[in-house]
């Protein structure tokens, strides 16, 4: 079973006076798992149901390995979909509801029982053939909807939200799951979620979307370190972000160090950035809370491009793995921060509340926002 190529091009679709899509543009390459991210309500499920076949763009073109699926319905489209509410018969067995797609076509009982045995293993069913679907849990229900969709061997496989009714263990488990299932089948996933850290921890290339708007394409580790917009920094993970103006641009180890104006922190601080910017330019600057440094003691600034801010904690959370911190600066301005546990803490966290403190980070650690989004 392999995957193909899927390409999107200069999607729009509108329903009435709304615009649920706006020229999108998407390559999805053959066998790889891509994700469509971005919060309720901005086009991700209408995009993915237009792959599908189920809506019918405005303008734009749908291709499968070069060829126009645009008019084709869905069953001629060698895609299937997964959906949210899993979509399963409850008077049919999961054995039932598996071979469903091959009884459809005919297929000897015989080859039905030999391939629906395949995929029982595959989502790991064994021993539930039999059972309903009101039986099962959750994440059984969501097995027996994706080997249903596998097992007519499509090219596509569309998931829409596929684990968002699930419990946060149980979909971290099923995720990992899902993608051991790609790995296997070597077919092209679409997965529509509005949950970062999911797209984040199984996507080869991830789009994010917003009001109808693909704002940026690329790996996860581009999306998370290199947002192309405030949008995509604030959420994609958390982030302090801070309108700025550049205040000077000066090359600088073959990248180029930029000292902003942040009226916010009432301060100068330095960033280094791939591209040059001009003074007076106004930009969005942001900086991870896991990038930054908290210490009780003020750091000795032996690196010039280093930038140090005192506040007092004005709210420590307790995570167990980590500590988060809302530390509010001199200047009344509060920052987020993040800080790891690494070591053993007989005591505890040996920052409190209240507690006066230094914060620190690099230049190398921010990143400029060429666009803001106010």
């Amino acid at each position: 079973m392999k995957g193909c190529e899927v390409l999107i091009g200069n999607i729009s679709k509108a329903f009435g006076p709304f615009r649920a899509l706006e020229q999108a543009d998407l390559c999805i390459k053959r066998g790889e798992f891509f994700s469509i991210l971005g919060p309720s309500g901005c086009g991700k499920t209408t995009l993915l149901r237009i792959i599908a076949g189920f809506e019918r763009p405005d303008t734009g073109q749908i291709r499968f390995d070069g060829t126009d699926v645009t008019d084709l319905p869905p069953d001629k489209r060698q895609s299937n979909t997964v959906f949210q509410n899993y979509a399963l018969f409850p008077h049919l067995s999961v054995f039932e509801n598996i071979a469903f797609p091959l009884r459809l076509q005919k297929i000897p009982e015989a080859e039905i029982r030999r391939r629906v045995a395949e995929y029982v293993h595959l989502v790991q069913l064994e021993g539930h053939e039999n059972k309903k679907p009101a039986l099962l849990s959750g994440g059984q229900k969501q097995r027996v909807a994706i080997a249903r969709a596998l097992i007519n061997e499509p090219r596509v496989l569309l998931l829409d939200e596929p684990l968002s009714a699930l419990d946060a263990k149980l979909r971290q488990n099923l995720l990992v799951e899902l993608d051991a299932i790609h790995d296997k089948t070597g077919i092209t996933f679409v997965y529509v979620t509005h949950d970062q850290s999911e797209a984040l921890s199984v996507s080869d290339h991830i789009a994010v979307m917003n009001a109808g708007r693909i704002l940026q394409t690329g790996t996860p580790f581009e999306i998370y370190e290199s947002p192309a917009t405030e949008f995509v920094a604030q959420f994609i993970g958390e982030t302090n972000s801070f309108v700025s103006t550049v205040a000077e641009c000066r090359p600088h180890n073959g990248e180029f160090m930029v000292r902003l104006s942040v009226p916010e922190l009432e301060s100068d601080i330095l960033v280094t950035d791939n591209d040059r910017t001009e003074p007076g330019q106004n930009v969005c600057f942001t900086v991870r809370p896991e990038k930054i440094r908290i210490t009780a003691e003020e750091p000795e600034a032996k690196d010039k491009s280093l930038n140090i801010f005192r506040g007092i904690v004005a709210e420590p959370v307790y995570s167990g793995f980590q500590s988060k911190f809302y530390v509010r600066l001199d200047n009344g301005t509060v920052v987020k921060v993040f800080k790891q546990h690494q070591n053993y803490m007989e005591e505890g966290p040996e920052i409190g509340w209240k507690d006066t403190v230094y914060i620190s980070w690099s230049a190398d650690d921010g990143y400029i926002v060429e666009e803001i989004n106010r």
